[in-house]
């Protein structure tokens, strides 16, 4: 089976200068990895006519697919018609189906149609007229040189109404495309170097059409196992199959797959446990709060927060003795374990969770440098707490306390 190669270029000033995140190639390659069709490029450039000409002369010599998002405006940047024309070799005119279309679009908004956006329904001649039913740039279909191309508008929800209604559906009818699935596991609390000292004669193990993919991020490594064939229901047996034979090698590591986060992971254990959770946050600032909130339902196990930055509202309010503090300071063990029982006998809740720290850049001292940070657990009965020694930044230092105070509580989860 021939593999089916594209390449996908981004097309904008904006996206050079930063100004604009390019979540569109990104998407798209997910979409297309799911048909099983291989992107081997991904290219940015600008509104230039050199750069574009010869991105798309370099796309063409790759791929078998080109995909083209942006530059489909009606004003005088906007390059990517003009240049396919050019490019191919044939003149931009009216297609009275496409002007209708952004006629309509107009008239259906009760705004004023211009001789700009009329032009909007003029393409290349060579190319195929696809309808954009969510906006007024329509997508162009070309099939020239041995390669298909397909160019459509950068605002990312029109480009994925075109790539779902047409190019997806054309791809498959065009192509006899593999069998790729996908299945994820995450982890926690163990670096790739380690996680794959533990897993590695059940790697070497796997069979030849299965690949594993170590992917790390902030606190967690997730392993990619992608299958290849023709069956896909056999597929997700034997990927299945696989991840139930490593288990119980990792299985104390293990929170979630696929598109699961660790904070609905934890949300799913509180649920199901019909446990509540409230937290303390010196160093984080709420954010921690902010991930546990951002899950649908949380209501039903957040009992609320407290962000005491200042030692007197540790004591005043969490119950600290000033004892402690004084001996020991805000960032010690001694004072996050008493957050923490503050915290869950103040909202009443089953966990209490607490985090005490030098997020930075200031504020260190010898004894205690930028990224010293105390975490603690509160339960029914027990304590749990944990030192980190973290890094020089302060919003890396947050998020990954915030990783590490979450997985603390999905550990205490075996002593609740």
């Amino acid at each position: 089976m021939k593999t089916v190669k594209a390449e996908i270029i981004a097309i904008g000033d904006e996206l050079l200068y930063g100004q604009i995140v390019d979540t569109n190639s990104h998407w798209i390659s997910q979409e297309l990895d799911l048909i099983g069709v291989r992107v081997v490029r991904r290219t940015t450039v600008g509104d230039n006519r050199d750069d574009i000409i010869e991105a798309f002369s370099k796309a063409e010599q790759r791929a078998d697919i080109v995909l083209i998002t942006g530059g489909l405006g009606p004003t005088q940047d906007d390059l990517t018609k003009p240049l396919m024309a050019e490019y191919f070799n044939c003149p931009i005119v009216a297609f009275p189906e496409a002007v209708a279309a952004v006629t309509s679009f107009f008239q259906r908004r009760g705004r004023e149609i211009t001789p700009l956006n009329i032009l909007q329904g003029h393409l290349p001649s060579c190319c195929t007229y696809v309808p954009n039913e969510v906006g007024t740039a329509p997508g162009m279909w070309f099939e020239e040189n041995n390669t298909y191309w397909m160019s459509m508008p950068g605002v990312p929800h029109e480009m994925k109404k075109l790539m779902t209604d047409f190019v997806i559906p054309k791809l498959a009818d065009l192509y006899e495309l593999p069998v790729i699935v996908h299945q994820v596991i995450k982890t926690v609390g163990i670096g790739e170097s380690w996680l794959a000292d533990l897993i590695r004669d059940w790697e070497n193990a796997l069979p030849s059409h299965i690949k594993l993919a170590y992917l790390p991020s902030l606190g967690h490594v997730k392993l990619r196992l992608t299958g290849f064939g023709d069956d896909q229901v056999l597929l997700k047996n034997e990927i299945q199959h696989q991840i139930d034979l490593v288990y119980p090698q990792i299985k104390d590591y293990i929170y979630g797959y696929n598109d699961e986060t660790l904070e609905s992971a934890i949300g799913k254990l509180l649920k199901k446990s019909n446990k509540t959770l409230a937290l303390a946050e010196s160093c984080t600032g709420g954010y921690i709060s902010h991930l546990v909130t951002s899950i649908s339902g949380s209501s039903a196990y957040f009992q609320g927060a407290l962000v005491p930055y200042h030692n007197q509202f540790k004591h005043e309010i969490l119950g600290v003795s000033i004892a402690t503090l004084e001996e020991f300071g805000a960032v010690s063990e001694e004072t996050v374990i008493e957050m923490s029982k503050g915290i869950k006998k103040l909202f009443q809740s089953d966990f209490g969770l607490a985090s005490s720290g030098i997020a930075g850049p200031d504020g260190g001292t010898e004894a205690k440098p930028v990224g010293t940070i105390w975490i603690a657990c509160a339960g029914n009965g027990f304590v749990e707490t944990k030192k980190l020694q973290l890094t020089q930044d302060r919003l890396l230092n947050i998020q990954l306390t915030a990783v590490a105070v979450l997985n603390l509580l999905r550990i205490c989860f075996s002593k609740k």
